[in-house]
């Protein structure tokens, strides 16, 4: 197929963008304006200038910045350490059957704990250290991993195998070479996940006694009755969200340029 114009890719971009942006406008707009009228509770649910005030006034401070790289060390551990074992666990399971059978049950009734359910057994096992607090990330961001490398080694198409085996290629080789390869698109839709879960989960996990952080900042804001300070992390989460997703995106074009349809 042809590939469309570089004038028009770029049209369709700024057009998908400014849909994207469209909503959320309207949105902000409204709620502006019923804060303003007195409709909307300002005391629970301040309006957006107070909250972008806020917002001004955290990172001014760096009280924002530094509750924001307390979480995302955590969350760099935790993803570290649970996409780690979410990648080999799915490597073994993808290319073993008895791998595969031995786990199945095992990750059925695991895979659908919360992970607000982990945090007395994690406390019991770890303490309220850093330690229960990055297990709980790791956890959250294992399974993707685990489940998107597992079924993209079992869904490799037959003929790459045939014809690395036509080729004598050794058992190394053909993993490397071949099936890991293969595998890429689903492992890396695995790590955008476990990457987006590892973030979702940092709330959860610095509700575990902690004194710095996000969800700390989040928490402490609930209980002084400060919700503009409290949404300011909840949305910061979600833009961090968003450019970390952005970002596993662009590197994923990158990377995996072959596998992009033309357009």
């Amino acid at each position: 197929m042809r590939r469309m114009p570089q004038n028009r890719r770029l049209e369709r971009r700024i057009r998908t963008f400014a849909l994207g942006c469209l909503l959320p406008v309207v949105i902000l707009a409204s709620w502006e304006y019923l804060g303003y009228k007195g409709i909307v509770n300002r005391s629970i649910l301040p309006r957006p200038s107070v909250i972008w005030a806020c917002f001004v006034d955290m990172i001014a401070s760096g009280r924002l910045k530094k509750h924001l790289l307390v979480s995302a060390s955590r969350v760099v551990k935790g993803f570290a350490l649970g996409g780690g074992a979410g990648l080999i666990f799915g490597i073994l399971c993808g290319l073993s059957k008895l791998w595969n059978d031995l786990l199945s049950s095992l990750i059925g009734i695991l895979r659908p704990i919360p992970m607000i359910a982990w945090i007395p057994i994690l406390i019991l096992l770890l303490g309220i250290d850093e330690g229960s607090k990055i297990s709980l990330i790791a956890i959250g961001s294992f399974w993707p991993v685990l489940l998107n490398t597992s079924r993209g080694i079992r869904g490799i198409d037959k003929k790459l195998l045939e014809v690395g085996i036509m080729l004598e290629k050794s058992r190394f080789q053909m993993l490397t070479k071949v099936i890991l390869p293969a595998a890429f698109p689903f492992t890396f839709t695995g790590i955008r996940l476990g990457v987006g879960n590892a973030w979702s989960c940092v709330v959860t996990a610095e509700a575990i006694a902690a004194a710095t952080g996000i969800g700390y900042v989040i928490m402490y804001a609930r209980e002084l009755l400060q919700p503009d300070v409290l949404l300011v992390g909840v949305l910061s989460i979600g833009f961090v969200g968003l450019m970390l997703d952005v970002v596993l995106m662009w590197i994923e074009k990158r990377v995996l340029r072959w596998n992009e349809p033309n357009e």
